[in-house]
């Protein structure tokens, strides 16, 4: 394994995302112009069996796809509580899918899933609310396996990069399906157990919400109010950078202007899709598979991640044994965005598209 430490770093100050349930993408909520416009589809399994045993009939992936089906294929995988939308903003899919850059979609074909929970996949606000099957990040990566496969009829992959919960993703892929894809990129992610304050936040978020007496089992008429006071929580401790924060909110006033905005804004998430969302990451673990893992890796991460802070060499030390692993570091500033900087694909598209090139051709 190589670390890298470098990047480049563009000019101007970039204002900080409000509250995710407010902006589900890191990224613009602007579809990128310069590629082809994404094409919806749907993949439906007749009966879907999770990893508890629990089945469900007609689980339906919802999914974009961009370029000619005939180019080899690309999986983008987005985070928690995202859809497919969040990758197609001017901050990511403007940066890597259009003419000349990284992904450009008139090379590649980007598939693009909702994962299940979010979007116009299957969820529990379609109706079973919290009789929903409990679902994990193996169960997401094997609908999108079966969705890719027998939806799709791909056979292999050029590239699978996530972000978040999809770089999380992309490890189990690559345990789960060696060699089906020829390269991995995972982002903002670390392929260990979920534990430390990464999972001490995600279960405080859950049981916020758990434990609001108007969340009512998950049957409520109108939404539990700790959804909005929880997730804001979550948001200013674990995502936004604290070169940044500094920046936006260095005085008393500008901190208190920035809380207000926040609290004061819409709130358009579902608590029980919210709870599964979070809840399916506690089991997650994919360094058992890692040996598994022959293709060339390069995951990316910034050193201001809250949820990943490099600090703990933990993502160094798992990774030892994979000589064709290598780890771009993006360093912190205050255009960085904590755990939301690889949302922004200037700070990595150069690296990316070297680490595209020097794979070996098809």
């Amino acid at each position: 394994m190589r670390l890298i430490s470098r990047c480049r770093h563009a000019a101007g100050a970039l204002l900080a995302c409000a509250s995710l349930l407010l902006c589900p993408a890191f990224a613009s909520s602007a579809q990128a112009a310069d590629h082809p416009a994404p094409v919806e589809g749907d993949w439906i399994a007749p009966t879907f069996v999770f990893h508890t045993g629990q089945s469900l009939d007609n689980l339906r992936l919802h999914y974009v796809t961009i370029g000619d089906r005939n180019n080899p294929a690309v999986l983008v995988l987005h985070g928690t509580y995202q859809t497919a939308a969040a990758m197609l903003g001017k901050d990511f899919g403007g940066q890597l899918f259009g003419p000349g850059q990284p992904l450009d979609a008139g090379k590649y074909f980007i598939v693009i899933p909702d994962g299940i929970g979010v979007g116009k996949s299957s969820k529990p606000s379609d109706g079973l609310r919290a009789a929903f099957p409990q679902y994990n990040y193996a169960d997401m990566v094997l609908a999108q396996y079966r969705m890719v496969t027998e939806g799709l009829g791909i056979k292999r992959l050029r590239l699978i990069i996530g972000n978040s919960m999809g770089g999380m993703q992309a490890w189990l892929w690559g345990g789960t399906y060696p060699g089906f894809a020829d390269a991995l990129v995972p982002m903002a992610s670390q392929p260990t157990e979920m534990s430390s304050r990464n999972w001490m936040m995600r279960r405080m978020l859950v049981e916020s919400i758990r434990q609001d007496p108007a969340w009512n089992n998950g049957n409520y008429t109108v939404q539990p109010p700790s959804l909005r006071l929880a997730n804001n929580m979550f948001v200013f401790a674990t995502t936004g950078g604290t070169l940044a924060y500094q920046q936006m909110a260095g005085t008393h006033a500008q901190a208190d202007k920035l809380v207000d905005e926040r609290l004061a804004a819409p709130v358009t998430a579902d608590a029980n899709d919210f709870i599964y969302q979070w809840g399916s990451s506690a089991d997650y673990n994919a360094q058992p598979g890692l040996a598994r893992i022959k293709v060339p890796v390069l995951a990316i991460n910034s050193a201001d991640d809250e949820r990943n802070p490099p600090e703990t060499g933990i993502l160094q030390a798992a990774l030892k044994d994979l000589p064709n692993a290598r780890v771009l570091l993006i360093p912190a500033s205050g255009e960085t965005r904590g755990h939301g900087t690889t949302g922004m694909a200037r700070f990595y598209a150069q690296q990316l598209d070297e680490f595209l090139k020097a794979l070996p051709p098809r």
